[in-house]
């Protein structure tokens, strides 16, 4: 998608569809509509009265050549209650006209800014954000894809006044979070005989060419060499070779520290392995690897919007399968930690690969760890499909996790991480046993993984329930969400800079 910024004035500027907002209970008085001609006011106050126009979210109000404009059709996107409105309902309203004007078959839509000699970057680059994040379905490989239902020029009406240098940047900033969000989509709505370890590397490995990352890919006999007993177990009954996925994101100029590193789960497909899961909705599982989409998404947003940090991410990849080769349950392993497992459950698969992943990721260097997981289906019991979960033990970088989580509307609660917990996934024959039990179960899960970072500061996002829709939103197709790029993004992005005492923090 093309976005680009007009500066004639509303009534002379010819589009093929004009977008404008307003607030429920004065429809055709509010908002960017506020803006328009007396002339098409007054139809709209009409259109009110008449209960055609609402201003109810995301209702779509048509009005084709409109008087006093020389737009081919004016948009009225409902904003909802004006006391309810900010920047994240903006997104959504966003996305809201743009999949009206898809609907339509139509290409592009000016969007009204607000007449305001404030700066506008934060509704910029929501706006932005929601018109790409809504440009996307997941029917590729659908033959009768409508292709031609895309979006392919947005433009911004910036009618106060030419953009500013940062209203500018805003718009790039929401492009490229946006366009990396899509792509996590994009890998997690591959099924798994087209999203192998071994493609997800390629994949990771086109994206860093690309973006001018550095990347590594670590094949079954490294993975060996480097002794990550409980990846390698998970990965012993599938006949697709595992993959340890390492992109570095280390500018000169930044401080030494934090260096920070993302780890995402990689299963391309869970099974359950010989703790095999039912049947029904099984096919879900290709999204198993959300957590490793997220971190590839989030890499290729920073390698362009350069923040001064240093970052690295690891995706450990594999298959969770049953085979003659299978790990089973009551096996114990030995993780690069030296840490030894007992396996009650192997569908409990994805801590395991995070462990060694955490190991590795501090024997690099990382003195930060954030970790992204299609988890656990407990926290979905907990927090539904609308909230993701946080756990860590350092209060300074959940919070920082957490803020970055309203800062981009993303739905996050952090639950408790306390000692009691521990004796739920204790082993009596060895150091641990890779599950806890029915009871707390996202809880436990976390802090299993957790046992693998040590003291350094870790944060868990448990992306189980948030990583897929299998409900359409006006502003969103089912499928693939993207959450939490976005929250990462914005937390690499906004760290402040210099403090050589943050892992301490």
């Amino acid at each position: 998608m093309v976005v680009r910024f007009r500066e004639e004035p509303l009534a002379t500027l010819a589009a093929n569809v004009l977008a404008v907002f307003s607030f429920e209970g004065q429809a055709a008085s509010s908002g960017t509509v506020a803006h328009l001609p007396a002339t098409v006011r007054t139809l709209l106050e009409e259109m009110r009265n008449s209960g055609e126009l609402t201003g109810k979210a995301y209702d779509c109000t048509w009005i084709p050549k409109p008087p006093g404009l020389a737009t081919s059709r004016l948009l009225v996107a409902g904003a909802g209650k004006q006391d309810q409105f900010d920047t994240h309902l903006l997104r959504n309203v966003a996305g809201a006209a743009t999949r009206a004007v898809r609907a339509r078959g139509l290409h592009g839509l000016c969007w009204v800014l607000p007449e305001t000699q404030q700066d506008c970057s934060g509704e910029i680059q929501a706006v932005v954000e929601g018109a790409i994040l809504a440009d996307y379905d997941a029917d590729r490989y659908k033959t009768d894809r409508e292709r031609d239902r895309r979006i392919d020029t947005l433009e911004l009406a910036a009618i106060a006044g030419p953009p500013t240098e940062s209203e500018k940047a805003a718009a790039e900033r929401g492009r490229i979070i946006a366009e990396a969000t899509n792509f996590t989509r994009d890998l997690v709505n591959e099924p798994s005989n087209r999203m192998t370890p071994a493609i997800l590397a390629a994949r990771a490995q086109e994206m860093a060419r690309h973006y001018g990352l550095d990347c590594e890919v670590l094949g079954p006999e490294q993975i060996r060499e480097l002794k990550m007993g409980a990846f390698l177990a998970v990965a012993q009954g599938s006949d697709e070779p595992p993959r340890l996925i390492v992109l570095k994101y280390l500018p000169p100029q930044a401080p030494a520290s934090p260096l920070i590193g993302l780890v995402g789960k990689g299963i391309t497909f869970d099974t359950g392995g010989i703790s095999i899961k039912p049947a029904t909705d099984m096919h879900e599982m290709k999204t198993d690897m959300a957590g490793g989409a997220t971190m590839l998404g989030v890499m290729q947003a920073i390698a362009q919007l350069k923040p001064n940090v240093r970052v690295m991410a690891l995706v450990p990849a594999t298959e969770n399968m049953p085979s003659g080769k299978a790990y089973k349950p009551g096996d114990v392993i030995t993780s690069m930690s030296g840490k030894t497992v007992e396996i009650l459950n192997t569908d409990a698969e994805g801590r395991l690969v995070l462990a060694d992943a955490l190991t590795y990721a501090q024997q690099l260097g990382c003195n930060v760890l954030i970790d992204a997981a299609t988890l656990t289906g407990a926290v979905m019991i907990a927090l539904g499909t609308i909230t993701t979960g946080v756990f860590g033990r350092n209060k300074e970088w959940v919070a920082r996790v957490l803020a970055s989580a309203r800062a981009t509307g993303e739905r996050m609660w952090e639950l408790p991480v306390d000692d009691e917990y521990r004796e739920l996934y204790k082993s009596s024959i060895a150091d641990l046993a890779n599950t806890g039990g029915r009871y707390a179960g996202a809880i436990t899960g976390a802090m299993f993984v957790g046992e693998f970072a040590g003291e350094t500061p870790w944060v868990h996002l448990d992306i189980a329930g948030t990583r897929w829709s299998n409900e359409e939103k006006p502003y969103r197709a089912k499928g693939p969400t993207g959450h939490p790029v976005r929250t990462l993004v914005h937390l690499l992005t906004t760290l402040p800079t210099g403090s050589s005492s943050f892992a301490m923090e």
